[in-house]
């Protein structure tokens, strides 16, 4: 039913906001989706231009833009009360669901049955891994220049293993510069350096910024000040309050830094584990993000000296989520009522774009690390000079896998089946081909 309304009173931003969280299925499109139907179809609480408008902005900041979008939408109807209460029952639900899956599967992991039912929702996420690839292709790779940022940036990430930061922060440095000397390489529109005529607000964002940075720090210095820079919840909490400022480009475009570092670098858990935290995320509302907290939680659950492993994991789990989703209040208080300047600035879309077609190298990458760790059970890694390798042990390839792969990728790309389908029909046949290990 449409209301006449354009601002609903709290209680009832509060319970829209709660239904939108626990429905929010689907991945960022899904989730975008949902929420334009229930508040600008539905309730007419933004108007069609101010929606679209606020999503190009939160395509400009580090996190989850439909996170961040629910958050704007929540501080415009009621201020600060209403950012905080839109962002928290956007994650709160999907968070509580991967707490428990966590939990589960920390202790089941070993077991026949589980290793059988996650060998079917691996090969389904990397069907999902590679649509998410050609999807932000085919919207990001417009240009030449463009195409070739994206093979750059694959070969950087895959051969050369250059930190996932530097090559994103730089594809974004370049396009600040092109967008300058040549806007028609990132097809940017004349019109878009015009800026309005309207007050800097400098007061509010550094009132915000001074308040949700203290925010954002409060859990990490108690962590350091009780437990020390060698405890492992200090070193979730600093490797995912670092990954929340770089997470440009949606979830996946980061998940094969964080995969890579948590696996090889800090030893946390393996590949395939990181593929089955993938697939609980896909399959669960909230910001497929939401992965991290299965990183942390598993980090400290493995780790935890002196609590108990469940407590560990839960404490793990919950500064995980506060040093990710922190942020992103953050970014949305402090540069909202920036929103219509930063429209209008032409060398920050310039930017963007360049470092949304890095992303799809970053994403090419991701999808061949799953396809390589997915479907061989040994994969080593090799260092020519400053090549580095990933290769597999022919001998090791798992059938199974690639069968239930590539029936996934057939229901996806030819039937149009909804992930959720795919992910429970996958994991049904991985308990059917587990008898063949």
């Amino acid at each position: 039913m449409t209301r006449s309304s354009s601002k609903p009173d709290f209680p009832e931003m509060v319970r829209v906001f709660a239904r939108i969280g626990c429905l929010s299925f689907g991945g960022p499109a899904g989730q975008i989706a949902l929420m334009h139907r229930q508040l600008v179809d539905e309730r007419q609480w933004v108007s069609e231009e101010q929606y679209l408008h606020a999503l190009n902005f939160c395509h400009l900041l580090p996190g989850p833009e439909a996170q961040q979008l629910a958050t704007w939408i929540g501080w415009k109807l009621h201020g600060w009360r209403g950012g905080t209460a839109g962002g928290l029952l956007f994650v709160i639900p999907g968070a509580l669901v991967i707490l428990a899956l966590s939990m589960l599967y920390g202790f089941a992991a070993n077991l026949g049955w589980f290793a059988a039912l996650f060998l079917g929702i691996k090969a389904a996420v990397l069907a999902i891994v590679v649509q998410a690839l050609l999807r932000v292709a085919g919207r990001a790779l417009n240009t030449p220049f463009k195409k070739a940022v994206a093979f750059v940036a694959f070969l950087a990430l895959f051969l050369l293993n250059l930190p996932f930061p530097l090559v994103v922060l730089g594809a974004g440095a370049i396009g600040i510069g092109v967008a300058a000397l040549r806007p028609g390489w990132l097809a940017l529109k004349d019109d878009a350096g015009v800026p309005p005529d309207s007050p800097r607000p400098w007061g509010a964002t550094v009132r915000a910024a001074l308040i949700w940075g203290a925010i954002w720090a409060a859990p990490m210095l108690l962590v350091l000040l009780l437990l020390g820079p060698d405890h492992v919840l200090w070193k979730i909490g600093l490797f995912f309050s670092q990954l929340a400022v770089v997470t440009f480009g949606g979830a996946y475009a980061v998940l094969g830094y964080m995969a890579q570092e948590a696996v090889q670098g800090f030893g946390w858990l393996s590949a395939g584990e990181m593929a089955d935290g993938l697939g609980l995320a896909e399959s669960t509302p909230g910001p497929l993000i939401m992965v991290t907290q299965f990183v942390g939680y598993l980090a400290a659950f493995r780790a935890p000296e002196p609590f108990a492993p469940i407590v560990a994991g839960i404490l793990g789990a919950a500064l995980t989520t506060w040093v990710t989703f922190a942020p992103c209040f953050l970014w949305i208080f402090a540069f909202s009522p920036w929103i219509e300047r930063l429209e209008h600035a032409k060398r920050l879309k310039g930017g963007l774009a360049t470092l949304t077609a890095a992303v799809v190298g970053v994403i090419a990458n991701l999808s061949l690390w799953f396809a390589l760790h997915v479907l061989f059970k040994q994969v080593d890694a090799v260092r020519l000079g400053a090549v580095h390798l990933q290769v597999p042990q022919l001998d090791s390839f798992d059938w199974r896998a690639a069968l239930l792969a590539a029936l996934a990728a057939l229901l996806i790309f030819r039937f149009r089946w909804t992930l959720i389908r795919v992910l429970g029909l996958a994991a049904v046949g991985g308990l059917l081909l587990g008898q063949f290990a």
